[in-house]
């Protein structure tokens, strides 16, 4: 498998799409993670409504695999709360290991050519895991 099979042109738009990039005026809860293996730095801001996510921010310093991951949450993470995030996050970690993709998150499939390649999921899964920090921040606020 070379590059142009895992940089498809459905990531490229996702990642150039940015939904959800900048800042929040006033976020219930942050987090700011860095993957020490490739570099990749994810700040996700959430404000919340009744336990749910109302918006999401995120500023991503990282490859596109990374954007485009924070991108999707962007786009489909409001609505979530604390719980349906964690369990989001092992559900995108079981489908980058071979599993199918949880319903209503299409837009994982553009992920699948990322599975041979496991150096390549935490670029995937830290946006995910930074907005789980992010709501556990407000949590314990």
């Amino acid at each position: 498998m070379n590059s142009s099979d895992l940089y498809q042109q459905g990531l490229l738009d996702l990642a150039k799409a940015a939904h959800g990039a900048g800042s929040l005026p006033t976020p219930h809860g942050e987090a700011l993670r860095d993957s020490p293996l490739c570099g990749d730095r994810v700040r996700m801001q959430v404000a919340l409504e009744a336990g749910r996510i109302k918006a999401i921010a995120h500023e991503v310093k990282g490859c596109l695999l990374c954007r485009a991951a924070a991108s999707l949450l962007g786009l489909h993470g409001p609505g979530l709360n604390a719980a349906e995030t964690d369990a989001l996050r092992e559900q995108v970690a079981a489908t980058l290991a071979g599993g199918e993709p949880p319903s209503g998150w299409p837009e994982l499939a553009l992920f699948a050519p990322v599975r041979p390649h496991r150096n390549r999921h935490g670029c995937v899964l830290l946006p995910f895991e930074t907005l789980c920090a992010a709501l556990d921040s407000q949590i314990r606020a």
